[in-house]
């Protein structure tokens, strides 16, 4: 008969034996910045067809398994990325590292019996035509798909201004801190044209003519209709196909944008972004301002108490060479001092891109093309930008937490969007 002192002993041995017989992964942690920043990690996994269905409905897991076998403590969810295939296929699974040491570290995959608790949803409000994404009930950002009209703001405006205020679409407003506060700002009165964190460029040239998408002049995105959400236990995403038109009539660029947020780890989120451009038929040369100015990714930010910018790039001759960016005070004046940071891709053309900034509005960004050149988009030949956006409480974060979110997100085990469908 066994007693109530073995039971445990004897489960854990099952579940140790039984963790040591199931599909299994390694992810080589180099220095320990996966596990010390709780980034994301990917790994091609061959799936039974109960861990399918585990995977399908949010219940699957892995858990830490050490050197000996035994199975730890340490479960987090895991998400379907995409199966290879057929059934019979490998699978693409993304979870967040727990903290841990360096090194390889293995896990095994197991089946919860109910979907974890505070999943991400993306999802379509149709009342006004964008898409949301949030955790647990609460707002983590806003993707503004239909085209909004300046509407009454109009009035606001100074007359010199107005032809800023134009109609727009295909960026992100708001992107909310931890306390439910929007961290970023649409339509200010002294630039209506800036709006929240949005991909643009004041120099567009196509066919002998130059337009401003960054101030709204000429050429404008607009939204094809094409859209797809995916949710889950680990991350949400918003997949969105927009074309630029010139003055809302002839088609130029194909535009594909990629926003996936993974859940919160505490006090900390990370938000990666993808952003696909194609010319249709003729050629398209983007530039910044004057070509040495601003231009790319853009961030205009709610108004900021104690603000402070940083900006970080190693010298040429550094390998391997980071880029980041981090603004941190106390938005709107309110609540805990919350940091935004942002990492540039070193697969970027024309890696690393300058820092400009304009505190005065809380604005900045990583410029793309280099000085002094304008970028050609060919068909069939999409330009390609990856960054990635590191939402953080509290202070100011040094120069190592910076730079150990840079070495995660180039990790050989981060998330790739390359195989992602559509591209």
């Amino acid at each position: 008969m066994m007693t109530n002192r073995t039971l445990p002993t004897v489960f854990g041995w099952f579940l140790t034996s039984l963790l040591a017989l199931s599909a299994s992964v390694t992810v080589n942690d180099v220095g320990g910045v996966l596990g010390a920043t709780r980034s994301p990690v990917t790994a091609i996994v061959n799936l039974s067809p109960r861990q399918q269905r585990a995977a399908r409905e949010g219940r699957l897991q892995m858990r830490e398994v050490v050197a000996s076998g035994r199975a730890t403590a340490k479960i987090v969810p895991a998400q379907l990325l995409e199966m290879a295939g057929g059934d019979d296929d490998p699978a693409r699974l993304c979870w967040l590292m727990p903290p841990g040491g360096s090194g390889e570290r293995r896990f095994a995959l197991q089946s919860a019996r109910g979907r974890a608790e505070g999943g991400m949803l993306a999802q379509f409000d149709s009342g006004s035509g964008q898409y949301a994404i949030s955790e647990a009930g609460k707002p983590v950002l806003r993707y503004v798909y239909a085209t909004i009209e300046p509407g009454a703001l109009l009035e606001q405006v100074a007359v010199d201004n107005r032809k800023y205020a134009r109609a727009r679409s295909d960026y992100i407003h708001p992107l909310f801190g931890f306390d439910g506060e929007p961290l970023t700002l649409d339509w200010p009165v002294d630039h209506p044209h800036h709006r929240g964190i949005y991909w643009a460029w004041p120099e567009v040239d196509w066919r002998g003519q130059r337009g401003d998408l960054h101030a709204l002049q000429s050429v404008f995105a607009r939204p094809t209709g094409s859209c797809r959400v995916i949710s889950g236990p680990v991350f949400a995403q918003i997949e969105a196909e927009n074309v630029w038109k010139w003055e809302d009539r002839d088609s130029l660029v194909r535009e594909r944008a990629i926003i996936r947020a993974y859940r919160a780890t505490g006090a900390e989120r990370l938000i990666d972004l993808e952003l696909q451009f194609t010319a249709l038929r003729d050629p398209v040369w983007l530039a910044r301002r004057g070509t040495d100015k601003y231009g790319g990714l853009n961030l205009r930010l709610a108004r900021v108490l104690d603000q402070a910018i940083t900006f970080h790039t190693d010298p040429a001759n550094v390998t391997p060479r980071m880029a980041w960016a981090e603004l941190h005070g106390r938005f709107d004046g309110v609540g805990r001092p919350t940091g935004l940071a942002v990492l540039q891709h070193d697969a970027n053309p024309d890696y690393p891109g300058d820092w400009v900034e304009f505190p005065e509005i809380n604005w900045f960004q990583p410029t793309f093309p280099a000085r002094g050149e304008r970028h050609e988009l060919r068909p069939g030949k999409p330009l390609v930008l990856r960054f990635r956006l590191w939402l953080h409480g509290g202070g100011a974060a040094d120069s190592l937490r910076c730079a150990a979110q840079w070495r995660a997100y180039h990790s050989a085990a981060a998330p790739q969007f390359f195989n992602s469908p559509g591209s």
